[in-house]
């Protein structure tokens, strides 16, 4: 079974809409090193419409231009793209292809497919959403950026049932971004305050 972990830069206020305006800032060694580790072990990028519009609008130019990030975009450009949309589409660059069969049989059907390599995810948050709702999202990458953006998108909109996480690792970056790993969980045994306060320190 392919695993699929989603990557995604997020403010300390839970947006995740725009990073551009905000997150160049935080990009140091560190960060590019835990973002190319992903990619490095990933043979399949999953990416909804508007994502996969955005990486195809850009990528493709810069692996053109030859600048510092060209052997990233000839990397993104040689690497299988499945995208996720209720249309038809054709598509211009390279190694792209329609996810087929629907959102949660399709991703069902890519995870059983066989190979080594797992299915890495940037951006395409309502998709996201679904796969953890459905339980096919094997990991989730959050970069908490220590900047509160207060207006623009975030990552988990209000509403629907929770969704229990286990804590995989946490790094401290040197620009006081935190990488935080998760995976889904069956969440911990029901609790009330009178369980809670057994923790609290009695005072003397």
């Amino acid at each position: 079974m392919r695993k699929i972990v989603s990557q995604f830069f997020v403010s300390l206020d839970g947006v995740v809409e725009a990073p551009d305006q905000w997150h160049f800032p935080y990009f140091n060694e560190e960060m590019g090193a835990a973002v190319d580790a992903a990619f490095g072990a990933a043979d399949t990028l999953l990416l909804g419409r508007r994502t996969y519009d955005s990486f195809a609008g850009a990528w493709p130019e810069r692996e053109a231009a030859g600048g510092e990030d060209a052997p990233f975009a000839k990397r993104l450009g040689d690497t299988r793209k499945v995208v996720v949309s209720h249309q038809d589409l054709s598509f211009a660059w390279r190694n792209s292809e329609l996810l087929a069969g629907g959102l949660v049989p399709g991703v069902a059907a890519l995870k059983g497919e066989p190979g080594a390599g797992s299915v890495v995810m940037s951006g395409s948050v309502s998709v996201v959403r679904q796969l953890l709702d459905a339980g096919l999202l094997d990991e989730l990458q959050l970069f908490v950026h220590p900047v509160v953006v207060r207006t623009g998108g975030r990552l988990f909109e209000e509403g629907g049932a929770p969704v229990p996480l286990r804590l995989l690792s946490c790094e401290t970056f040197h620009t006081g971004v935190l990488h935080v790993r998760y995976a889904p969980d069956a969440g911990p045994a029901g609790a009330t305050y009178e369980d809670a306060k057994t923790h609290l320190q009695q005072g003397s």
